[in-house]
């Protein structure tokens, strides 16, 4: 009878301690939790890489890429018929190796009709991009998407 009592004991104390341990590994789980909706360091450019403040080096990749894409689109002539005065969406994916990848366009009915090469004109100068320096989350280079604004002003 005693040592049923003392196996049984045995198998208490031993059982009660893999329950502390899985509890506190969830605790450890807890901590761990990602916020995946930011990131630590935005993607960059070499000419922004020495900076060092976070909304910065952001203004900074934001105004280097509107700078590249405009100088991509100026190189090429537009004939329309109506005027144009709006503003495109062009989504942008930065993979983790630093490529950015050309997505889609988000434009006006009237402005596919104006201008129906477009799209393939914007996709050229993105492919044109040179490669970046990816975003970080924790250390870790991760691929992230951006959306850049692409204002378009053309008279007739």
């Amino acid at each position: 009878m005693r040592v049923f009592t003392f196996l049984i004991l045995l198998f208490l104390i031993t059982s009660c301690d893999k329950i502390a341990l899985t509890s506190d590994s969830t605790i450890q789980g807890l901590d761990t939790i990602v916020d995946f909706t930011s990131v630590d360091t935005y993607p960059s450019f070499k000419n922004c890489d020495s900076i060092i403040e976070k909304t910065k080096k952001q203004n900074c990749f934001r105004t280097t890429i509107h700078n590249k894409i405009g100088e991509e689109l100026q190189k090429h002539t537009f004939i329309i018929e109506d005027s144009i005065n709006e503003t495109v969406l062009v989504d942008l994916l930065i993979d983790k190796n630093g490529v950015i990848n050309y997505q889609s366009i988000q434009a006006s009915n009237s402005l596919k009709k104006e201008l129906p090469k477009f799209d393939s004109i914007v996709q050229t100068s993105v492919n044109k991009l040179s490669k970046v320096y990816p975003a970080i989350k924790r250390g870790i280079p991760v691929t992230t998407r951006y959306q850049l604004p692409i204002k378009i002003q053309l008279k007739n």
